[in-house]
């Protein structure tokens, strides 16, 4: 039992009696079928309600003098209903606990300021339209939802025209309401608003006819996004999911998510007909449909969803991410439509820490994730870009006020000391069930009781500001509470060992659900439906009182730590686990290579299997403690699955059951295991570990069994393995295994002359010399020569001959912010398919498709973001219609559908020919850059047939092999010694395949093709120059990284590409204005007296920028900050 204490708030038996007639009074409207009835038509009416977005203009302008009539009437109730408010609640916290008291109809003005005709009817100061008795019963909800019961109708108090924004997720401009609404105090109400009442009802009843007349086409329609028969404004009921019959028209399209993020909560927000939940997976909010077994995501934010929160009716979803670009965005959950986006809430892009919705749901309070966090309270329902009023919370609590928009800040110094017991740390807050104190749940089983102190509303400002002030600490259980919250007339808690226990508002024990043996609980959402009366068939279990009463409660969902969500049904007492999901990190995925299998494993020690077709998890296994799943393949057969572990071990598991092949796991490994690969006829294994070591195991028989058995390993690398490939000799069907790595090497291993504990390399090569690849794959026969295809970190892909891995094409890869790190061939599903194939590739948080055979074409290729926080597997159904992503630390799996014709007609909107080509140049093809192109290609004829020649000129399409470094300097690409070879082998071999001669020129269409793929595609950065000084200088007395002169003539003769003396001679004597163009020194004759100009022209120390600026000539862009183009008037015109 808990150890409990008498009551600590101070409460009259009258008062608790009036909160519980009414709550029944409520529970029977809602039992009556004709209440939602009721109910649906004051929505429609209410002027608060954001679904009565809009009444026709024949409506306002008929009734407008019967508007007018009952104007009195409404005062009047006004007045009864505000006195009757002051009486009953007068310490509710209202509007966002910006007031102490406030009338429900809110202003937005102080003295002074003049309201626009839109924000007056912003405001909802417009004479109602609506019949004498559906005025009273409209005011009368309104006056309900100021006192925050928790079954009242959805009031918003949306203004037709501001209303009718929140149907687009687009951002809006921030002085669309005028300049006023950004710099008045939001819902400054009390003696100013009574003031102000005679002289604006008088202006209202002037001038709102005249703006749904004259200014409805100029004003109001330009402004509305949502249109009378939009699905927000029309639908009453959900219809989420609905079958649609509409063709996806994306290239990729999200259609489940696996796994969710269980630090946050799980709401319980349908449970008429079926259990609907929320729950947020990475970017995505999910609503998932538990009898339907269907999801329905809501996407939009760029980062992660790191909080999120529901209306109390379950109609609206508030949902927030922290990250760049941070977004708020609001959901109707009735058709998961975006209503309204709060863009750049965060400029320093924080982002969200914590959200909240009030029970009116006309509010949102959040709590960014910056050092010093600021609370904003936003008037989402009028589409504002900016809060109503915020505050930064200092590192020191205390009493804050900013000036202008009103909000306080109370942070009472709560410590040992104030009760003289252990607090403990906070956990979660909620108000009290008599809405004037607050309470405050700790880890050390303890709820701090705080009364809430505030001046009357009439008062003057000497009285002070409202403030809390503990007034008890009540020891109710001896477990950590993680969880607090309320439900009709309880207070509820979860604590760290898992149990639930229900409280009345005396803090007094009722009943509690200990027996279920839970891990900690992190969720409860109740269900908005009041439980049902009990009856002879009911099973309620008796409270923990003397009386032992039924204990009725409503359904609900229990979401717990170890990522598991359970739903409790009160009648029966019956907890049934809806699903259990991986709790740490996802970075292990494969699919069946002929079934519709999907395996996942985690960080956690679990691996399950789902059937992705139907959506059905099938079977798992949880290894033990320190065993996480790092890496997950199928072999070809599908028989078996291996598994590589966090610390090393590998086992060879039965891919029906997931049970060991072996007696026991291999562990050749101290380090974690990051691929694992199958040779074609699963007679080999491959894996490769963090310690840049190979290992090959062989299936061999043994007494008539097929058995694994270890063959031997190598520390072959010296950076981390990006690739473990498996592919087939082409002179005979035996298996061949290479490696590839971040220290630029490409190891082919001798599988047949390897044995016990030694292991054979056939062949190193050296993919390139600056950037470093990231993944490979064998290129599909789409030509008759067999490539190697190999993607960089400089946004390009290699293809190498298969056999003397010669690079023979530098291709412009996908450019989606970060290069591609994984990459797989799409799986055809007809023979008839094999002559048009693509690529799926994942980089650093998108997945995108690509259209074979790589070009350059940036038509070609589509991404969308997957998992902003990073993707860490990619897997492909062996049908070709789906690709799974896993989010690592996001703890989730996305599938995507495959839409290969909507990428086809990306491709073909985009161009034929050079077309698509001519768009990557400054201009495109009538750009001053082109035109350069096309002089210096032709002026490289003439340098080819000698400048001062008189014969006749020989004018060609094409250039010799020779004169393309030539032309590529001349624009501004200035490759490398190893990227010409490249290039020179790429142009010979052009058509020696077809039709086995070389090549030695080039036209001019190729010749942009292989300038557009080989130049780095973001240009010369002075960040890489900067990282080159880094490396090779040293810091000087004033912190910078230079390089000694002597030093760095050295470098030039001796290091990397060399050059010569004379090389060195010539480039100086041009570069420093030395020399007239054209000349060329002797290096017998002037060598020296060349170095003697080096000496005197060059500094002592050259640092980063003088290199740039004043040796290399090159300029700084204005335009992009980092980019370096060429000091020249051509170049300057380009």
């Amino acid at each position: 039992m808990a150890d409990t204490e008498p009551n600590p708030v101070e409460e009259t038996e009258d008062g608790e009696t009036e909160v519980e007639e009414e709550e029944e009074q409520e529970e029977e409207q809602e039992e009556d079928p004709s209440y939602y009835a009721e109910e649906e038509n004051r929505q429609e009416e209410s002027k608060d309600d954001p679904l009565a977005w809009r009444d026709s203009q024949e409506e306002q302008e008929g009734e407008e003098e019967e508007g007018e009539e009952e104007e009195p009437s409404r005062e009047e109730t006004e007045e009864e209903a505000g006195a009757a408010q002051e009486e009953v609640a007068a310490g509710v916290q209202e509007e966002g606990a910006l007031k102490p008291q406030e009338s429900t109809t809110p202003v937005t003005t102080l003295e002074g300021l003049t309201l626009t005709d839109s924000q007056l009817i912003a405001s909802g100061t417009f004479p109602e339209t609506h019949s004498d008795s559906e005025s009273k019963h409209s005011l009368s909800s309104e006056h309900s939802g100021s006192l925050g019961s928790p079954l009242e109708p959805l009031g918003l108090g949306v203004p037709n025209s501001e209303e009718q924004l929140m149907g687009s997720p687009k951002r809006q401009p921030s002085d669309e309401f005028g300049e006023e609404s950004d710099q008045i105090p939001q819902d400054e109400l009390g003696q100013e608003r009574r003031d102000l009442e005679p002289e604006l009802e008088k202006r209202r009843q002037e001038e709102t006819v005249s703006y749904f007349t004259e200014e409805k086409e100029k004003e109001f329609l330009p402004e509305a996004s949502i249109p009378k028969d939009s699905l927000v404004a029309t639908t009453t009921k959900d219809v989420l999911f609905q079958k649609r019959d509409s063709d996806n028209v994306y290239p990729l399209t999200m259609t489940w998510k696996f796994g969710w993020n269980s630090s946050l909560p799980v709401y319980y927000i349908r449970d008429e007909n079926q259990r609907v939940l929320l729950y947020a997976s990475a970017h995505t909010a999910v609503i998932y449909s538990v009898s339907k077994n269907e999801q329905h995501h809501l996407q939009g934010h760029p980062n992660g969803i790191s909080c999120l929160c529901v209306s109390e009716d379950r109609r609206w979803i508030a949902t927030a991410d922290q990250g760049p670009s941070c977004l708020i965005i609001i959901w109707d959950s009735f058709t998961g439509i975006p209503v309204h986006t709060i863009f750049d809430s965060c400029p320093k892009g924080h982002g969200i820490r914590a959200i909240a919705m009030t029970r009116d749901a006309k509010y949102l309070a959040t709590i960014s994730d910056a050092e010093i966090q600021r609370i904003c309270i936003w008037r989402w329902t009028l589409a504002a870009e900016k809060p109503a009023c915020s505050l930064d919370l200092p590192k020191e609590y205390g009493f804050q006020c900013e000036e202008g928009d009103v909000l306080t800040h109370s942070a009472p110094n709560l410590t040992e000391k104030t009760f003289n017991k252990l607090v403990g740390k906070f956990s979660q807050s909620v108000f009290h069930l008599n809405l004037t104190q607050m309470l405050s749940a700790t880890m050390e089983g303890k709820l701090v009781v705080w009364d809430i102190y505030r001046p009357p509303p009439a008062a003057s400002a000497s009285l002070g500001l409202p403030y809390i002030k503990p007034c008890k600490l009540v020891h109710v259980q001896k477990e950590g509470i993680t969880v607090l919250t309320t439900v009709d007339s309880y207070i509820v808690t979860g604590d760290v060992k898992g149990n639930i226990k229900f409280y009345d508002h005396t803090l007094s024990l009722v009943s509690w659900q200990s027996h279920f043996k839970l891990s900690a609980i992190r969720s409860l959402s109740f269900s908005k439906t009041p439980a049902t009366p009990p009856t002879e068939k009911s099973s309620y279990p008796t409270d923990c009182t003397l009386k032992s009463d039924l204990f009725i409660i409503r359904n609900f969902i229990i979401g717990t730590s170890d990522a598991t969500v359970y739903h409790l049904k009160a009648d029966e007492t019956k907890l049934e686990k809806l699903f259990t999901e991986p709790k740490d990190a996802i970075c292990a995925i494969s699919c069946h290579p002929y079934q519709p299998l999907l395996a996942i494993g985690s960080f956690c020690g679990m691996i399950k299997v789902w059937d992705y077709e139907k959506k059905k998890y099938l079977f798992s296994r949880v290894f033990g403690k320190g065993l996480g799943v790092q890496s997950l393949t199928y072999n070809p057969e599908g028989a078996i699955l291996g598994a590589g572990f966090t610390e090393g071990t590998v086992y060879i598991l039965d891919s029906m059951s997931l049970q060991n092949e072996t007696p026991q796991p291999f562990k050749y490994s101290r380090t974690c295991v990051t691929h694992i690969s199958f040779s074609h006829d699963s007679k080999y294994m491959a894996t490769a570990d963090i310690n840049f070591t190979v290992a090959v195991y062989v299936l061999k028989v043994r007494n008539g069994c097929r058995v694994w058995e270890y063959l031997a390993r190598l520390r072959s690398h010296r950076q981390s393995i990006r690739s473990l490939l498996f592919g087939v000799h082409l002179d005979s069907n035996e298996p061949r295994l290479l490696s590839l790595a971040r220290d630029r090497l490409l190891i082919e291993y001798n599988l047949v002359k390897s044995y016990k504990d030694h292991l054979e390399v056939l062949d190193i090569h050296k993919t390139e010399q600056e950037n470093y690849p990231t993944c490979m794959i064998w290129y599909p026969p789409l030509t008759k020569e067999r490539f190697l295809l190999i993607s960089t970190s400089g946004y390009k892909v290699k293809l190498l001959n298969a056999t003397t891995k010669m690079c023979r094409k530098t291709l412009l890869g996908p450019v989606f912010g970060s290069p591609m790190e994984q990459l797989q061939l799409l799986p055809v599903r007809k023979a008839a398919e094999l002559h048009k194939r693509y690529l799926v590739f994942i980089n650093r948080d998108k997945v995108g498709l690509q259209i074979l055979p790589i070009d350059g074409n940036p038509h070609k290729t589509s991404a969308i973001v997957c998992h902003p926080s990073g993707v860490a597997g990619l897997a492909l159904s062996y049908d070709g219609r789906h690709a799974f992503t896993a989010g690592g630390w996001d703890r989730s799996v996305a599938q995507w559908e495959i839409n290969l014709r909507a990428l086809e007609a990306a491709v073909s909107l985009g161009g034929e020919d050079l077309t698509p080509f001519y768009s990557l140049v400054p201009g495109g093809r009538k750009g001053t850059f082109y035109r350069e192109l096309e002089d210096y290609f032709y002026y490289s004829q003439l340098r080819s047939q000698s400048i001062d020649t008189m014969e006749i000129r020989k004018v060609s399409e094409h250039i010799h092999l020779s004169e393309v470094p030539f032309v590529m300097r001349a624009i501004g690409f200035y490759p490398s010694e190893e990227k010409i070879e490249d290039m020179f082998n790429e142009i010979r071999f052009s058509e020696y395949v077809d039709s086995g001669t070389m090549t030695d020129k080039i036209n001019l269409p190729n010749f942009l093709k292989i300038y557009l793929n080989h130049r780095p595609p973001f240009g010369n950065t002075m960040d890489a120059v900067r990282r080159s000084f880094d490396t090779l200088g040293r810091t000087n007395a004033e912190g910078q990284k230079v390089i000694r002169r002597e030093d760095f003539l050295t470098l030039l003769l001796t290091k990397g590409e060399h050059m010569t003396e004379e090389e060195m001679s010539n480039c100086f004597a041009t570069l420093l204005g030395l020399q007239p163009e054209g000349w060329n020194s002797e290096p017998a004759a002037s060598s020296g007296g060349s170095e003697m100009r080096f000496e005197e022209e060059l500094p002592d120390e050259i640092t980063a920028e003088i290199f740039v600026t004043e040796i290399l000539g090159l300029t700084v862009s204005p335009d992009f900050g980092q980019d370096l183009t060429i000091v020249s008037e051509a170049e300057r015109d380009v």
